[in-house]
This record gives C-alpha cells, sequence and structure tokens, in this order.
C-alpha cells in the first residue's frame, strides 16, 4: 500500500520507517528541507534506538523516499498520516494547534484532481478532544471527498520502534467503516500478530492518548508525594513502592519515586488537557490535574534544596557534576528535562556546574549554552564536592565507585533516580542520599 506521513519529527519519522518495515511505500513530508535532505541518507534528525538502521534499509530499498511537495504527497497516495507536532502554546497551558492546522491545510488544496475518490486524513498527533470533528469541517470546504480519522500515537522515547512494531493497541477514531477498514489493511501485519485494535469515534481517539498520559502523570506524582510523607515519618519510599506494586489492581510500573516526569509529552500534554476541560465547563473534573503538575514541579526544587543542605547551606564556589541531561534514558531528547532544569538552578544558585550524558550532550548545550559539559563521567565528577545523578543511564548503574571516589574532592552522591545499588556505593566510601529515603549515607 502507499501512504505518506506528514511531519518527519519524532513521531513522523519513527512511523515512516516503521511503516515501510511492515511492507508499504511511504512518502514522508515536511517543510524542513535540511531535515528531508538528512532523512534522505537515511540520518535520522533525532536518536531512538534501532531508528537509524530501520530507515536505511527502507531507503536503500526504495520503500521509504522524502519530499517538501504537499502536491506529490496528493498525488501518491490516498491515505495522509499526520505526524506534526503540538507544543505547549506560549500563552497558556493549551495545545498549540498551529502545526496540525497548517499540515491540513497545505494539503487539502491539493488533493483535488489526483484520481482518488476517497482520502484519508489520519491525525496522529496529541490533539484535544474535538480536534478532529474540527479539522474535517475545515477539509470540507476544499476537499469533500476527504474523511478525517483519529489514530493516537502511543511511543515511549527510546521504545518508539519496538512501540510501533509490537504496540498493545491500535485505536481507530472513524465514522465510516471505509476508514476503518483502510486503517486495518494498513495495520494487517501488526493485526496478525495479535495486536488487539479498538474501533471508535474519534472523539474517544483523542481522549485515549491525553487520559492515558493524564493517568500516568498522576501515578508518577503519587508516589512522589508519598516521597515527601516518608521523609517526614522516617518511612522508605522505594519499599513502600514496591508493597503498593505488588497489588494487582496497582502494578508496580511508574511507580518509581525520584526527580519525576518531563520530556515532550507528559507534562503538556496533562496542561493541554486541564485547559480543553476548563474550555469545556469541565475544570472541577480535572483539578486534580494541576496537583500532579505541581507535584512533579517540586521535585525538581526538593532536589535542589537536597543538594545546597548537602553541601552546608550554600552552592557558592561548589563544584557540582550531574550525570544526565536526557529528560529519560535511551534518547538524546532534553526537552523540559528535569535533569537540565535541576543543573541550572544549582548553576544560578552559584555553583560550578560539569554535566555528562551519554547522547545528549548536543542538544543540551544548545538549550543550557551556561553550563559546563564533559564527554566522560570522570571529566564531569573531575574534584565535585557533589555528584547528582539525575538520568537513570544504565551506565551510571555500571559505574565503579571506588574509582570514581578517587575522581571527586568529597564522595557525596544524590541519587535522585532510586537506581543506583546503595551498598556498593556507600561500601566504597560515598555518602548517598535521595529523596524519599530514611538516613544520610
Amino acid at each position: 500500500m502507499r501512504l505518506t506521513v506528514i511531519g518527519t519529527g519524532y513521531v513522523g519519522a519513527v512511523h515512516a520507517a516503521c511503516m515501510a518495515e511492515i511492507g508499504h511505500d511511504v512518502l514522508g513530508v515536511d517543510i524542513d528541507a535540511d531535515r528531508i535532505a538528512a532523512l534522505t541518507r537515511g540520518t535520522p534528525p533525532f536518536f531512538e534506538p534501532g531508528l537509524s538502521e530501520m530507515l536505511m534499509r527502507a531507503v536503500d530499498k526504495g520503500r521509504l523516499r522524502f519530499t517538501t511537495s504537499p502536491v506529490e504527497a496528493a498525488r501518491f497516495a490516498d491515505t495522509h498520516f499526520v505526524c506534526v507536532g503540538t507544543p505547549q502554546h506560549p500563552d497558556s497551558g493549551a495545545a498549540d494547534l498551529s502545526y496540525v492546522e497548517a499540515a491540513v491545510d497545505g494539503l487539502a488544496p491539493c488533493l483535488s484532481g489526483t484520481g482518488y475518490e476517497r482520502v484519508l486524513v489520519v491525525g496522529k498527533s496529541t490533539v484535544p478532544v474535538g480536534t478532529a470533528d474540527r479539522l474535517a469541517a475545515r477539509l470540507r470546504a476544499t476537499a469533500p471527498s476527504a474523511e478525517v480519522v483519529w489514530n493516537p500515537e502511543f511511543l515511549r522515547e527510546g521504545c518508539a520502534v519496538q512501540d510501533t512494531l509490537c504496540p498493545e493497541r491500535i485505536v481507530v477514531g472513524a465514522r465510516s467503516e471505509h476508514a476503518e477498514a483502510r486503517l486495518r489493511e494498513i495495520y494487517a501485519p501488526l493485526l496478525e500478530a495479535g495486536t488487539p485494535f479498538l474501533a471508535t469515534d474519534p472523539a474517544t481517539a483523542e481522549l485515549v492518548k491525553v487520559a492515558s498520559n493524564s493517568f500516568l502523570a498522576t501515578k508518577i506524582s503519587f508516589i512522589n508525594a508519598m516521597a515527601e510523607i516518608c521523609e517526614a515519618t522516617g518511612a522508605d519510599v522505594l519499599t513502600l513502592a514496591e508493597a503498593m506494586g505488588r497489588d494487582s489492581r496497582i502494578g508496580p510500573r511508574f511507580l518509581a519515586p525520584g526527580l519525576g516526569f518531563g520530556g515532550s509529552c507528559l507534562p503538556k500534554d496533562i496542561r493541554a488537557f486541564t485547559a480543553r476541560a476548563e474550555e469545556l465547563g469541565l475544570a472541577r473534573s480535572v483539578a486534580f490535574l494541576r496537583q500532579v503538575d505541581e507535584i512533579n514541579t517540586r521535585q525538581r526544587l526538593r532536589t535542589v534544596d537536597l543538594a545546597e543542605r548537602l553541601l552546608g547551606g550554600s552552592f557558592t564556589d561548589r563544584a557540582v557534576a550531574v550525570l544526565g541531561a536526557a529528560f529519560k534514558p535511551g534518547s538524546d531528547d532534553v526537552r523540559d528535562s528535569p535533569a537540565l532544569v535541576v543543573a541550572d538552578a544549582v548553576r544560578r544558585r552559584g555553583a560550578q556546574v560539569r554535566v555528562h550524558d551519554p547522547e545528549a550532550i548536543d542538544n543540551a548545550r544548545a538549550a543550557y549554552p551556561a553550563l559546563q559539559f564533559a564527554l566522560d563521567v570522570a571529566k564531569a565528577c573531575e574534584r565535585a564536592d557533589l555528584v547528582l545523578h539525575l538520568t537513570e543511564w544504565p551506565q551510571y548503574r555500571d559505574l565503579d565507585p571506588s574509582a570514581l571516589a578517587t575522581v571527586v574532592r568529597s564522595p557525596v552522591l544524590v541519587d535522585a533516580r532510586n537506581t543506583l545499588d546503595p551498598e556498593s556505593w556507600r561500601s566504597a566510601g560515598w555518602s548517598l542520599h535521595a529523596l524519599g529515603r530514611p538516613g544520610p549515607g
């Protein structure tokens, strides 16, 4: 089958490469000529495990190519996936839909005269409920044969290829049997492998994504709120989380106490969901999401405050090493990275900060030019008065605490992700601290 993917950022590039991988002929579309040129060479615009190899394979086989022309896209296929970003609006918490609207408006006038009787515009972007119907009304003026379908993505950065090829579910919100059948045909290889297919209306499909992200964010903030209570009472939040997670009704996933969530999805999605609910006159129904956001933001400040206390109440002229810049391991994405927010807050309070990350140094340097960066852990930790572990890369779990103790000025560590082995660090002479855990060292 032939299809286009409009927008070749994170979601679009992954979706295009994976659709080519399962046998479709795909045309990627973007207004960024430099990005199109790089993708044509098989080079993705970001780090994602497994994507580069898949992209190169699809390009070499001729199953995937790229263009900046919406006219070419309209002529190429009758199914167009819209995968552009929906960032937070600069003036509010609402989603900025200008990129989605521009993508649809750019495609619509090109759809006439292509010879296709029926055209599908399939949204994968995360949008407020009601967006699909509004876009459908826009399309009717210039492309009456086009139908808007919503097919939300559920990608985790660092696992996006796996999540696309082996998803836990495929949700399609459509208003016609033709549209549903077309999406079933596109995803046939995944459905044959056992992936559940949930057919619904566009509004429900839109809500599935934002409701899921809101629930996950709530779970993370809940356990971090418990960490504050544990500190006040001498309890251990890790043991609490383990005991709660063994309840089959709750489960252990996303009950990881620590620095909290960041990235391009959870923070802006819960704010956009709150804003949309307020537009609908339902602010009270999602009022708790403001608390979820507040707890998450507070974790960053609590980490900075803990670090300052460990340095005797002042960062001035102290050297702090930061392990991690990406918002999560397996990614070079630094958008709303808790690690970098903490690192910059420490710098602004007077510390000399050096940051290490296995993949995100270039993006971090561009976003936070005032920070210092190191290409290896030892250099980042050289003569440090304090080490902050802020992104849970597996490389950091494999560090030799004894060797690192010979590099720092003072072997004091804040494990803000609760993923390092306390005993191995303590036995090497380190004083290890974490939010929600009892006692120093």
